[in-house]
């Protein structure tokens, strides 16, 4: 027996409802929206905030690198100004030979001998190391005779010359009365000055 089934279905858009027609109509144009979104959209927004990362980073890179380079700038000013310092205070360190202390040494007679200061005993003393290991402090013992006024100059000439030049241990005797009616005065001190150690050692 032979089932012979037919199906007579017709599609008529004109009896469907005005919404169930509004809906098919705008169907395609939604679905188009939704694929292009899917496929298109969403990735460049991917993409996009992507690269805003990676944009804001270098722009922190840059921003760090612009911070360093005008710290750069700051540090050589300010080792040019150690650089400064150090040649100045270099001049007034003799190298560590004994021409220079020799030299230093008269200076130190001369300023005397022009305050009116007499120099009595002079006795250089062993060098000694300094605590900052970069100079070698040279100490010599000293007595001289001169009035208040001499000594003051004396020691104020010290003052000026290039060369650092330390007076500590200072002792006083009796003061002498003179003709001229100022006091002599027989000094005894310590003076010391300073080289700079060479590098690599003394």
């Amino acid at each position: 027996m032979a089932l012979n089934l037919k199906l007579n279905f017709k599609f008529d858009l004109k009896k469907l409802p005005k919404g169930a027609k509004i809906g098919i109509a705008v169907a395609p144009a939604v679905i188009i929206a939704v694929l292009v979104t899917a496929l298109v959209v969403m990735p460049k927004q991917k993409d996009i905030s992507r690269l805003k990362t990676e944009v804001d980073g270098q722009n922190n890179e840059i921003a760090k690198s612009r911070t360093m380079a005008d710290r750069l700038d700051i540090l050589k000013v300010e080792n040019e100004k150690l650089k400064k310092k150090l040649d100045a205070l270099k001049e007034k360190l003799p190298p560590n030979e004994e021409k220079e202390i020799r030299n230093l040494l008269k200076q130190i007679s001369d300023e005397a001998e022009k305050a009116g200061v007499d120099i009595l005993t002079w006795k250089p003393e062993a060098k000694q190391s300094h605590p900052s290991g970069i100079v070698e402090e040279v100490p010599f013992s000293m007595s001289l005779t001169g009035t208040y006024h001499d000594l003051g100059a004396f020691f104020g000439n010290l003052t000026r010359l290039n060369r650092i030049v330390n007076i500590s241990d200072i002792k006083l005797g009796s003061p002498k009365p003179t003709k001229s009616g100022d006091a002599m005065l027989d000094i005894s001190l310590r003076a010391s000055t300073f080289t700079a150690v060479k590098e690599g050692g003394k």
